[in-house]
């Protein structure tokens, strides 16, 4: 069996559809449904059963998983950059995630679990994944720093040697939609042009960057979960990996991407940032993926236009997703 924490979730649920075409369906899909409807992303996945993520964790401490694991994909978490209860992130992101590492590593059990490039925080530091400087980093909000905390603890106590981290960038594709105010700025894009013709993206505050040009790393989930899906099939590997394209681009290429992709003609409006967020916006991401092509990993991945074409035609305009965006 396989268990697949934030299996409803965006990542998670697209990494279960892929299993499923593995004809992988033995799967514990584990998450908390809530209100926000990411339960309709499990609607056409096959799996085996599914359990609340507080009852994960019971179901462990008290040895009541009876069913053989092959691994744990450790993707459910907190991901709002924006949460300000420190507590609960740290609970929710840290705590949990080391007892769940704790039990796999102790049964043997492959542990893979989801980190996050904003661990880099302002990218000062760079962008790269050698466990043995991370350290150096800073990130700028207790969603980045609950993440970065638990990347320490397990460098720290020996036990990043045994599982692996995903740094993930700038994710977005389909299963998303329940995501609120944190969804990609695709889909927010779209829903934009549908309704007004145009997008309105933030100015630049920094004087080396013009508006719309500031920089992030893309990645398209098809293209984040086949990486994923690399260290399951190569279990000798350890340690902390990026996932993303290793290229940087702009703001305006990606909602210019969405405009061609709905044949429309590009109209971008900048407005000012807010000032709740300007001291903690990232300006260039961009992942160092090298160590990743070192260890094997060698597929194509999905350039920027051609990712938004498909995630625009094939999923958001035959979806119908036009309202409640």
């Amino acid at each position: 069996m396989i268990i697949v924490t934030g299996g409803a979730g965006f990542i998670g649920s697209a990494l279960i559809a892929e299993l499923n075409a593995r004809q992988i369906t033995d799967i514990l899909v584990v998450d908390r449904l809530g209100n926000n409807g990411k339960w309709k992303n499990l609607r056409n996945l096959s799996f085996a059963d599914y359990v609340e993520k507080t009852d994960l964790l019971e179901m462990v401490i008290a040895g009541k998983l009876d069913s053989p694991i092959e691994a744990v994909f450790h993707l459910g978490a907190c991901s709002d950059t924006t949460e300000p209860d420190a507590s609960y992130l740290i609970k929710n992101n840290y705590e949990y995630t080391k007892l769940l590492a704790q039990w796999a590593t102790n049964a043997n059990v492959r542990f893979i679990y989801a980190s996050s490039a904003a661990t880099y925080g302002d990218g000062s530091a760079g962008f790269e994944d050698d466990e043995e400087n991370i350290e150096t980093l800073c990130p700028l909000n207790m969603y980045g720093y609950s993440k970065h905390a638990f990347d320490l603890w397990a460098r720290r106590t020996g036990l990043l040697s045994k599982i692996v981290g995903l740094k993930y960038f700038n994710v977005f594709g389909p299963n998303e939609y329940h995501k609120d105010h944190m969804r990609s700025f695709i889909v927010k894009a779209f829903a934009q042009i549908n309704a007004e013709g145009t997008v309105r993206l933030f100015k630049s505050h920094e004087g080396d960057y013009a508006d719309g040009e500031q920089v992030r790393d893309f990645v398209y989930v098809k293209d984040a979960v086949d990486m994923t899906l690399f260290f399951l099939d190569n279990p000798h590997l350890s340690g902390l990996y990026n996932v993303g394209t290793g290229e940087a681009r702009t703001w305006n290429d990606l909602v210019i991407a969405v405009f061609v992709a709905m044949g429309k003609k590009p109209n971008i409006e900048y407005i000012d940032m807010p000032d709740s967020i300007r001291n903690q916006y990232q300006y260039f991401t961009q992942a160092d993926m090298s160590k990743l092509r070192s260890a094997g990993y060698d597929r194509q991945i999905t350039p920027l236009e051609d990712a938004i074409k498909d995630y625009v035609q094939t999923y958001l305009q035959e979806d119908g997703y036009l309202t409640g965006i």
